[in-house]
């Protein structure tokens, strides 16, 4: 299988070697080390001040952002929230879940924020800022400059779900007033999916130790407490955890985070160059690194999709634009792929035209 999906990505031969051993256990000085490490890392990844702490919660990307709604805002709180997509909805989904008064900046699938978009929210009594900088269901990375700009000048707690975006596109979270980062195991990351990581500024662990969570899993405060010792309150995803550590440690030595950054940025737009072959057209003119959104140029007869899979054992996932007819399907650019691999796709993509399917 080669696989250009958006999650799980395709893992190193290091990666999965850990998961097909014994899984230890847990309550060790060993594990606590390796947990410890697993922290200073991703701080170090996302340029996190000292103050910062790192949760490890066990579940998908989507646990970490209800546990960053439940433990960081309050029904003091008003929140704005970058709603671009099915996972910008998700923030508002969630808001409204656990009461948090919102409104959301809705975006057309596919198109860029922009400051026009953002004047008419200033000075409006906000207290925070949600994003998915990278909206996976289109694509589209937004600008973080422009974000952090406008968080700064309105005094805004500022939330950056990174699940798709983290080694892919540049964040720095001390550069960019970055409050939380929320990022997942099975993206950029190549691991398979079960754990959400939370990164916490200074400003987030204090807003987290002075909150009252409703929850026993997703109460943040009593995790930040065993973090310390490089625990869980629970039994976590060990292996996941013993993976993540090592693919950390393979980043770093590497050449750390810049370089992985660059390493992605070559597959897509490797990627994007051969594509031009074809009839489709990649209309989104800021898309993220992690991931290329292709349209057809006209309505499509077959499910690409599912002869790639079917036929070539090859995957990419598919996406849904509601105001357009044509057929889309996103690839992925995250985890163990290379230019070789682009290339088969593409060869494989020839030989469905050859055949006279589009």
């Amino acid at each position: 299988m080669l696989n250009f999906a958006l999650g799980p990505v395709m893992s190193s031969d290091l990666v999965l070697k850990i998961g097909s051993e014994q899984t230890p256990y847990f309550r060790t000085p060993e594990f606590s080390k390796i947990t410890l490490e697993n922290e200073k890392l991703m701080k170090e990844m996302l340029f996190a001040d000292e103050d910062s702490k790192v949760i490890f919660l066990t579940g998908s990307g989507t646990s970490g952002m209800e546990a960053t709604v439940m433990n960081v805002f309050t029904e003091n709180d008003k929140v704005l929230i970058v709603n671009g997509g099915g996972f910008g909805q998700r923030f508002v989904d969630l808001c409204k879940l656990h009461n948090i008064d919102c409104d959301d900046i809705k975006i057309d699938f596919g198109s860029c924020l922009t400051s026009q978009m953002l004047e008419e929210y200033d000075n409006k009594g906000y207290t925070a800022f949600m994003v998915n900088i990278c909206e996976t269901s289109s694509g589209v990375h937004y600008d973080i400059d422009l974000i952090s700009d406008f968080c700064r000048r309105n005094n805004l707690f500022l939330v950056v779900d990174a699940v798709s975006s983290f080694l892919a596109d540049y964040i720095n979270m001390s550069e960019h007033g970055v409050d939380v980062v929320i990022t997942g195991s099975q993206k950029a990351l190549a691991c398979p999916p079960g754990i959400a990581i939370i990164t916490l500024s200074g400003r987030a662990v204090d807003r987290v130790n002075n909150n009252s969570c409703k929850s026993m899993y997703f109460d943040l405060k009593d995790m930040l407490l065993n973090a310390k010792r490089g625990q869980t309150p629970y039994t976590p995803a060990i292996t996941i955890l013993l993976q993540i550590n090592a693919r950390l440690n393979q980043i770093k030595n590497d050449g750390g985070v810049k370089v992985e950054i660059e390493r992605t940025t070559n597959l897509a737009n490797d990627f994007r160059n051969k594509i031009k072959e074809f009839p489709f057209e990649v209309r989104c003119k800021c898309l993220s690194n992690a991931v290329t959104t292709v349209h057809s140029k006209e309505i499509l007869d077959v499910n690409l999709v599912e002869i790639l899979k079917n036929e070539y054992d090859i995957w990419v996932s598919t996406a849904r634009d509601d105001l357009s007819k044509d057929m889309i399907f996103r690839v992925g650019h995250m985890g163990d792929l290379s230019t070789e691999d682009n290339d088969t796709l593409i060869d494989a993509l020839r030989d469905i035209q050859k055949r006279g399917l589009f």
